[in-house]
């Protein structure tokens, strides 16, 4: 038996959502014989019977809507496989990956990406957004281990391999449940004062975790999760205590459902984000051009 080619796959599917053969070869720009032609053939080779002709329309046998399902998935994975290859061709990466580290407040970061994949210099590529969210020093290993071709993340220190556009800055600091704190509190608060209390930390998504002491009490009891939201819940809670970002507690202080334990002693801290990017490595025109966006200064 003989393989069915693209054209009599195309041709069926095109009969099956027209109606028609004199619609399905308008649609293919192909004469009507030329349709009718194929699709006989096509049940020749598969040895069933696709259509039923027996009535005013023709219409799908059990076996033509079983055989009719597959030929549609194939036709959409082959017009995605061709776009792909045009990119290629074009010299357009069909795939762009981006991580998002924990601290980066999502509206802004992700407003930055719909803005650029809104516009025709982004969407109309064709090429797919892959976005991870990793936490801690989990962004840098990514980028380090090209997993990825940018990240929005802090930057612990200067790196000559790394290029950085300085996007926004996000505050942290430290806060509670009212009532978790048995004492006062006040500005004169110390880190010893609070290490009898269990303290809530996010875990390292990078296989090989820094050795970064990120606002840990020595000697203190902890607990680690895994992403900003369940921390700021399981604070608001009343099971721990910890260090959040201000934009997403801030409606929690300003309702009195967590207070600012930042003090003298006890700080907070202000981190700028950046996007980033490896220059030892060639970047597709996409990401060229959102990089070159980002550098632009918001309206």
């Amino acid at each position: 038996m003989s393989e069915p080619t693209l054209l009599q796959l195309q041709c069926f599917a095109a009969l099956v959502a027209h109606g028609s053969f004199s619609a399905a070869a308008s649609h293919l720009n192909r004469t009507h014989p030329t349709v009718h032609a194929a699709l006989k053939s096509l049940e020749e080779q598969l040895g069933i019977v696709l259509l039923d002709r027996g009535g005013y329309r023709v219409a799908l046998t059990a076996e033509g809507a079983a055989f009719h399902a597959r030929v549609v998935l194939f036709l959409r994975q082959f017009d995605e496989l061709r776009r792909e290859a045009a990119q290629l061709a074009a010299g357009e990466e069909p795939e762009l990956r981006v991580v998002v580290g924990d601290l980066c407040p999502l509206p802004e970061t992700l407003g930055m990406l719909r803005r650029f994949f809104g516009e025709n210099n982004g969407l109309n590529t064709g090429t797919r957004l892959n976005l991870m969210v990793e936490a801690i020093s989990g962004p840098w290993e990514r980028l380090a281990d090209g997993d990825c071709d940018l990240i929005f993340h802090h930057l612990d220190k200067p790196d000559p391999q790394i290029e950085a556009i300085a996007l926004f800055e996000v505050k942290l600091v430290p806060v509670a449940a009212p009532g978790f704190f048995a004492g006062q509190i006040s500005d004169a608060l110390t880190p010893d004062d609070m290490r009898p209390y269990l303290q809530c930390v996010i875990k390292d998504s990078s296989q090989r975790p820094s050795q970064a002491n990120y606002y840990l009490i020595e000697g203190a009891r902890t607990c680690s999760v895994a992403d900003q939201l369940m921390k700021r819940e399981l604070i608001v809670q009343g099971l721990a205590w910890g260090h959040l970002p201000i934009h997403l507690v801030h409606a929690d202080l300003k309702a009195k459902r967590l207070l600012s334990l930042e003090g003298r002693h006890l700080r907070g801290a202000t981190l700028q984000h950046y996007a980033a990017r490896r220059r030892d490595v060639v970047h597709g025109p996409v990401a060229e051009r959102l990089w070159s966006q980002l550098r632009k200064p918001s309206s």
